[in-house]
C-alpha cells in the first residue's frame, strides 16, 4: 500500500472516530496493510474503549515494537495491563514510560497529532498504584514523592490526594488516557490528497478535423496501422523504481512517517511535494525528507543507453547482498568522494544450482559458485577477486574466525547454511593479521570509543548506540565508517558519532 493510500484511510478513519461512528473507524483502521506506530496506537484506543483488552495489548506491542521511544503507548498499555489486573507489568509498562521521557517534566504530543499532554508526576502516579495494588506502599510513597518533584500546578491535587491515601494504606484512582483522543494525520498532507483543476476545462476553438471536441493539448490525429511498437524498457529500469538522488545533509526524523539519512546515503525519490517535501525509498524503506537536503544523482552512459544505477561503496559495502549476476564496474570521482565501485546489475535470483557468497573483507563483496562446490573452487574464486595467492588467505563461517573452512571441511556442512542461494563467509590474510600483532606476537591494545551521539540503525549491518555508550572498536571500514561491538551487537557505524578515550586496564 503507497503511503497515499495510508494517509487517505488513515484520515477516514479518523475523520470517523470523530463522527463517534466507532466499529466503522476500527475496520478502516484494520483494513491499512502496512499501519505505522501512530496507527497501531489508535487501533489500541479503540479496542480499549470497546473493552476488548487482549486486542489492545496488541495493537499497543505492535505501536511500541514499531516506535520504542513512544512513551504515551507504554502509558497506555500500562493502563491495559491494570484493567486486566497484571499490576507488575502493569508498573513496569508505567515506569518505561517514564524513562522515556527521559527527566522532562512533560511532552506535548500536538506537534505529532495528537491533542495530548503527558506529565512525568501522572506517570509516576501511576507507577504508585501498580506498587499499592501489589501491597509495595513503601515503593509506593517513594514514587509519589519523586512525582512532587515533577508537578504542575494543575496536577498537585492530584498527587497530595494519593499520597494521603498511601499514609492510610488505601487505593486512590488510575489517572487514564482520555477517550477518544486518536493520532491525526498531517493535515498538510491531508490536504494534497485532494485533485486541484489549475487549468480549468479546454474549449476547442478550431480544428481540422470535422466535429472535434477533443480537448486535450493537440488534435486528434489518424491512426497508422502496424506502427513500430515501443522499445521494450530494460528488466533494471523496471526494478529501480523513482530518480537517484544523493544525501548532502544528516535528517533526524521527527515522526515515524519521516525517515532517517546521512550525508552520502543514495535514495530514490518516488514523489517530490510542493511543501518541499520528497517521499523517498532507501534501503528497502520509505518516508518523507525535505527535498533541500538532497541533490540528482548523475546518470551513466553504457554504450548509447543512459541507464539509472544503484550507488554501491565497495569500502562501506551498504548492499554487498544484493544479485551481482551481471556485473559492470565503474570508477569515477562523484561528489569530490572518490566512490571506488559502481555495480549496474539486473535484479534476479540465482539459478538452481548456483550460489551467492557474500564474503565480508576489510570491504565486502560477493562470489558466484555452483552450490555444493569443494573448497578448491571456492577459495580459487575469492582469490581471483582478491587478486592474492589462495595460500594466505583464510575462511570462516563466523564473524571471530572460531569456525574455519579449509581443505579438510565438510564442505556439505557449509553449503546447508545457505538460505535462498546465499550464504555469508568472513575472509582474513595472513598480512591483515600480522598487521594486528606486534613484535612479540602478542595482539595489540584493545581501543574503546565514546559515542558522541545516538544511531539508530537503518539496515541490519548497522551498529545502534545511544550517546555515551562506550564501542569496542573491531576495525577501520574506510575513513568515514567503523565497525564495532556495544551491547553484545557487532555492526558498522558513522566515524564522527564516535571518538577515542583512553580506558583504564585495558
Amino acid at each position: 500500500m503507497s503511503f497515499v493510500d495510508t494517509l487517505r484511510q488513515w484520515d477516514e478513519a479518523v475523520t470517523c472516530a470523530d463522527r463517534e461512528d466507532l466499529p466503522e473507524a476500527l475496520s478502516i483502521f484494520l483494513s491499512i496493510q502496512q499501519p505505522n506506530s501512530k496507527i497501531c496506537f489508535d487501533i489500541g484506543c479503540l479496542h480499549l474503549l470497546n473493552q476488548d483488552l487482549d486486542a489492545a495489548e496488541k495493537a499497543f506491542d505492535c505501536s511500541i515494537r514499531k516506535d520504542e521511544h513512544l512513551a504515551v503507548a507504554f502509558f497506555q498499555r500500562g493502563i491495559t495491563f491494570y484493567k486486566q489486573k497484571r499490576y507488575e507489568e502493569s508498573s513496569a509498562d508505567f515506569q518505561r514510560a517514564f524513562k522515556a521521557l527521559r527527566n522532562n517534566q512533560l511532552i506535548d504530543y500536538k506537534a505529532l497529532g495528537l491533542r495530548y499532554i503527558l506529565y512525568a508526576c501522572e506517570v509516576l502516579h501511576n507507577v504508585a498504584l501498580a506498587e499499592a495494588q501489589l501491597g509495595n506502599w513503601e515503593n509506593a510513597q517513594k514514587n509519589l514523592a519523586k512525582a512532587l518533584d515533577y508537578k504542575t500546578e494543575a496536577k498537585l491535587s492530584v498527587i497530595d490526594k494519593a499520597l494521603q491515601a498511601t499514609l492510610k494504606q488505601k487505593l486512590f484512582r488510575l489517572v487514564e488516557f482520555p477517550s477518544k483522543t486518536l493520532f491525526k494525520p498531517n493535515k498538510h498532507y491531508v490536504a494534497e490528497l485532494e485533485k486541484k483543476d489549475y487549468l480549468g476545462k479546454a474549449k476547442v476553438v478550431a480544428s481540422v478535423v470535422p466535429q472535434d471536441e477533443f480537448s486535450g493539448f493537440a488534435p486528434l490525429q489518424p491512426q497508422v496501422e502496424d506502427g513500430p511498437a515501443a522499445p521494450k524498457e530494460p528488466e533494471v529500469l523496471r526494478a529501480l523504481e523513482g530518480e537517484a538522488h544523493t544525501v548532502l545533509f544528516e535528517f533526524v526524523p521527527e515522526t515515524n512517517d519521516e525517515l532517517a539519512v546521512v550525508p552520502g546515503n543514495i535514495v530514490f525519490v518516488l514523489q517530490k511535494g510542493t511543501d518541499n517535501w520528497a517521499y523517498v525509498v532507501f534501503n528497502e524503506r520509505k518516508g518523507l525528507v525535505p527535498y533541500n537536503y538532497l541533490e540528482p544523482t548523475l546518470d551513466i552512459s553504457l554504450g548509447s543507453k543512459k541507464i539509472k544505477v544503484l550507488v554501491l561503496a565497495a569500502l562501506s559495502s551498504r548492499y554487498a547482498d544484493a544479485n551481482l549476476s551481471s556485473t559492470t564496474m565503474i570508477t569515477l570521482r562523484c561528489f569530490n568522494l572518490h566512490i571506488s565501485t559502481l555495480y549496474c546489475y539486473p535484479i534476479s535470483q540465482p539459478e538452481d544450482n548456483s550460489c551467492f557468497v557474500k564474503i565480508r573483507f576489510t570491504f565486502n563483496f560477493a562470489v558466484l559458485v555452483p552450490s555444493g562446490s569443494s573448497y578448491m573452487v571456492l577459495i580459487e574464486k575469492i582469490s581471483k577477486k582478491l587478486n592474492l595467492n589462495s595460500t594466505v588467505i583464510t575462511l570462516s563461517s563466523d564473524s571471530r574466525g572460531k569456525n574455519l573452512i579449509d581443505n579438510n571441511t565438510e564442505m556439505e556442512d557449509v553449503w546447508s547454511r545457505a538460505q535462498g542461494g546465499r550464504i555469508t563467509l568472513w575472509c582474513t590474510t595472513k598480512e591483515s593479521v600480522l598487521q594486528l600483532q606486534q613484535s612479540d606476537g602478542k595482539p595489540q591494545k584493545e581501543v574503546y570509543l565514546v559515542a558522541l551521539h545516538s544511531y539508530e540503525s537503518s539496515n541490519p549491518e548497522d551498529l545502534s548506540f545511544q550517546e555515551g555508550d562506550k564501542i569496542k572498536l573491531l576495525s577501520k571500514v574506510n575513513q568515514d565508517w567503523l565497525e564495532g561491538q556495544c551491547n553484545g551487537n557487532t555492526g558498522i557505524f558513522p566515524a564522527s558519532f564516535a571518538e577515542e578515550v583512553p580506558v583504564d586496564g585495558q
